[in-house]
């Protein structure tokens, strides 16, 4: 079992994470005011101390405790901290994201006592207070002689009983609403300052600073208060994920994995560090990632075996290279590039290398990406690369220039007149890329670095579904008149004898995510769609089964039945319907004369599906048999 404590949008956020694993699992929180959704959670209510939290976690075999709290809730930060040291329990603590701190334009104070301090000599005396209700109690001195001193506080019973039983004035309460726009009460009370506390994105820091700023509002905020570095630490949802999956393994039943673009990135960030720290520190085993949605993730790193060496670039300047390598991890998602070996090759200006540290520019350094040995060519538009470009995705473009740029700033290393170069390669890609989509999407010589969120879910079979969406740009970027959906090769082999004229491209497998394929064919704004369907996933779409995976939904004898008889067929068929296995089947078992009124049956339900996910376009649906008659 897993215990989180929450109240937060963390704690939130831990919830959606934990219910993929259909398992139960405890939420706790202080009180009963955060509405969550919980399936398989288990809701606590009421704070714990010590002695508590360590009984239940006893009495309910926990095995994982996430602390998910506020930052600044400290007294629970101590406890777990205690608790985990007494039972051996790991701490996954699911920290905020925190903006780097502005020193420029924030007074940072590092307790309430120092605001007071800081507030009363800047000889602040009109000041908002957007720190919680918590905060009126230990502001007290400050507030007690001074009218002009206001504090906003979440809109509910609870808050309003703690400000009146701290004996503030109900007429300097303000209250906040979610989603409010920050600048409204500040345009409305016009303080000399507000006080915040350091509460990260999800708190609102940056919204409350940037409307203060706007209004030239003096800005003193309450630095956030350190917590234990026992504990194990995440800022995001794949981050607590991953976490859960190493310490309890069993825990979701499939576990996720990483991109080739999160790989490509790490390796680029662990190449960074090589170059700089040669001869000096010890290497970490991983390295940090940011991935797309602002977290940060460890991946593990191959241990060096390189030095650096000089070389020469194109444009006869002296550099120095060295290269990682990140082994491709993909969870249990079924994924040809599991295992296979994912090289950047990192090369800097050598003068940069010789200076350290010595600053020669406050520029971001500018970066070059560029494929190497297994890496593929882009040779047709439709991708969002230019024909001849490598295939290395936008995303993950950013995210390696995104990255090494921080390893940098965390070496203390400056920019530079000349380009970083970094060259990703994928040892033996050219021969995995022939079994993967890469040929039909105009990817030739190689395997593409591709992924939107940096992980890979298990089984949601995004890695299919991004390639889905790819292949449908490609289709709609040769112009073609018309888009055929199929679910693999063999289907796609009997349409295309009635598509004879359409490009190659214009063929777009969709698996089983029939769904999703109609979806993106509508965002994509496709004006005509043929979805070849053979019969056994024919059935399951047409009672509304979007997704025909056979884990996900099995043919429903009945509902054929039913449109068997609908067809006019008799009894004898129907029984044989009932004892059928495959619904390949159904092809020896209709009689002839009623096959072309049942196959039309058939194809009216799955359009009645299909159609309202294609409501701009005209959609076709074509029922293939097993030699390759096609029923409109």
């Amino acid at each position: 079992m897993i215990l989180i404590f929450g109240g937060t949008t963390e704690g939130r956020i831990s919830v959606q994470t934990l219910e993929e694993a259909g398992k139960p699992f405890y939420y706790s929180t202080k009180g009963d005011e955060q509405e969550v959704f919980l399936h398989n959670g288990i809701r606590l209510q009421g704070a714990m101390d010590a002695g508590q939290a360590i009984a239940f976690c006893h009495r309910h075999d926990i095995r994982l405790i996430v602390d998910a709290a506020h930052p600044f809730a400290t007294q629970l930060h101590d406890t777990l901290e205690q608790v985990s040291s007494e039972t051996r329990i790991p701490v996954i603590r699911f920290e905020r994201i925190f903006p780097e701190r502005d020193e420029q334009h924030i007074i940072w104070c590092k307790d309430y006592d120092d605001a007071m301090q800081r507030i009363r000599t800047e000889g602040v005396s009109s000041l908002l207070v957007l720190s919680g209700v918590q905060s009126i109690g230990k502001l007290k001195p400050l507030w007690r002689n001074n009218d002009g001193c206001y504090f906003r506080i979440l809109d509910r019973d609870s808050s309003r009983r703690i400000a009146h039983e701290q004996g503030f004035p109900a007429e300097r309460l303000f209250y906040y609403r979610q989603g409010e726009d920050e600048s409204i009460l500040l345009q409305q009370l016009r303080p000399e300052a507000i006080l915040t506390k350091e509460s990260g994105m999800s708190g609102g820091f940056s919204e409350k600073v940037a409307a203060a700023r706007q209004l030239g509002i003096r800005i003193f905020a309450l630095c956030r208060p350190d917590t234990s570095r026992k504990f194990i630490y995440v800022n995001g949802e794949h981050g607590l994920r991953r976490m859960v999956e190493k310490y309890l393994p069993d825990f979701f039943p499939l576990h996720s994995g990483l991109t080739t673009g999160t790989c490509a990135t790490a390796a680029a960030v662990a190449a960074t560090w090589d170059l700089f720290n040669s001869n000096s520190a010890e290497r970490p085993e991983e390295f940090p990632v940011v991935l797309p949605n602002g977290e940060t993730i460890y991946v593990p790193v191959e241990p060096q075996e390189d030095t650096p060496r000089p070389v020469l670039q194109d444009n006869g300047e002296s550099y120095s290279e060295i290269s990682a390598t990140v082994i491709k991890d993909a969870g249990d998602d079924p994924d040809i590039t599991n295992g296979m070996k994912i090289v950047a090759r990192m090369a800097v200006p050598s003068c940069m290398i010789d200076a350290l540290r010595e600053e020669t520019s406050q520029e971001a350094p500018r970066i070059i990406i560029r494929g190497g040995e297994g890496i593929g060519t882009v040779t047709m538009p439709g991708l969002g690369l230019e024909p001849g470009a490598p295939a290395i995705n936008n995303t993950p473009r950013e995210m390696i220039k995104k990255n090494v740029r921080l390893c940098l700033e965390r070496l203390h290393i400056a920019g530079h007149p000349l380009p970083l170069v970094v060259t990703i390669s994928i040892p033996g890609g050219e021969e995995i890329a022939r079994r993967t989509f890469n040929p039909r999407l105009g990817i030739e010589g190689g395997i593409s670095i591709i992924g939107t969120s940096g992980i890979v879910k298990p089984f949601s079979s995004e890695a299919f579904i991004n390639s889905i969406r790819k292949s449908m740009e490609v289709a709609k970027a040769t112009k073609s008149p018309r888009i055929v959906i199929s679910s693999g090769a063999k289907s796609e082999r009997y349409i295309k004898a009635r598509y004879p004229d359409l490009p190659p491209q214009a063929f777009v497998h969709y698996g089983n995510f029939i769904g999703e394929t109609l979806k993106i064919a509508d965002e994509e704004e496709v004006a005509c769609v043929s979805l070849g369907v053979m019969i056994g996933k024919a059935v399951k779409l047409a009672e509304g089964n979007l997704d025909t995976h056979s884990k996900k939904v099995t043919m429903n004898k009945a509902f054929i039945q039913d449109m068997a008889r609908r067809a006019g067929c008799g009894s004898k068929t129907l029984a044989a319907i009932g004892q059928m296995t495959l619904a390949r089947e159904l092809w020896d078992i209709i009689p002839e004369e009623s096959l072309n009124k049942f196959g039309r049956i058939l194809i009216a339900h799955c359009h009645r599906h299909c159609a309202p996910l294609l409501p701009n376009g005209e959609l076709t649906i074509l029922l293939i048999t097993e030699n390759g008659e096609i029923y409109l």
